[in-house]
């Protein structure tokens, strides 16, 4: 079980889907990343573990929307907990971007940061409680060296809204501006904002 999660955490389902293969959902997104010049089609493809809810699904492609670059892709998700959620790198194949969603180990996080000092560092949160309650851990612990992560959080409504159809192909607006999001789908409209936090470096 990855680290972090517990037996009646909602992401972890009952240990025999375990066995079940992954499966595959496509996504085509117009993004428009006001904030960094980004606008152009994506089409990006995601494993979805049996043991993976449709909101964590969703918190990983809007990392790699928010976080897009040349080089970015979605990383192998709960199939293996030790690897990053959405990494990118350069033609050399050396790392970019690491980037972790949901509710990760702060110590963790600080431990990958330093493995990999040339890239950017990320978490995407599902939410802003969970946030807070990382950068309290991590100012508690003294992991000051996370003041060079980028931390943000997903309005909960906004990954209900999405996450409330198990579809396997979606199609999608996505517009990011002044941290937030805007997102159009099948003729509905849902936005929420990014939220930021930020650890001081000592």
């Amino acid at each position: 079980m990855p680290s972090g999660y517990g037996p009646g955490d909602p992401e972890v389902v009952a240990s025999r889907a375990l066995a079940l293969p992954a499966t595959l959902h496509d996504f085509q997104i117009e993004l428009a990343n006001v904030d960094t010049g980004v606008n152009r089609l994506v089409s990006l493809r995601a494993a979805r573990h049996p043991s993976e809810s449709m909101e964590r699904l969703w918190l990983r492609v809007l990392a790699q929307c928010w976080q897009w670059r040349e080089g970015i892709e979605q990383g192998p998700g709960l199939s293996d907990p030790d690897a990053p959620d959405v990494i990118a790198r350069d033609l050399t194949g050396e790392t970019t971007l690491w980037v972790r969603v949901g509710r990760p180990d702060a110590t963790r996080v600080q431990q990958e940061a330093d493995r990999n000092r040339r890239a950017d560092v990320a978490v995407l949160f599902d939410s802003p409680r969970r946030m807070e309650a990382f950068v309290e851990d991590a100012r508690a612990a003294g992991l000051s060296r996370l003041g060079r992560v980028a931390l943000a959080a997903v309005d909960p409504a906004l990954l209900a809204a999405l996450a409330g159809s198990e579809e396997r192909r979606a199609k999608l607006s996505l517009t990011i501006v002044g941290d937030h999001l805007y997102v159009e789908r099948d003729g509905r409209s849902v936005d929420g904002p990014l939220v930021r936090a930020y650890i001081p470096v000592s």
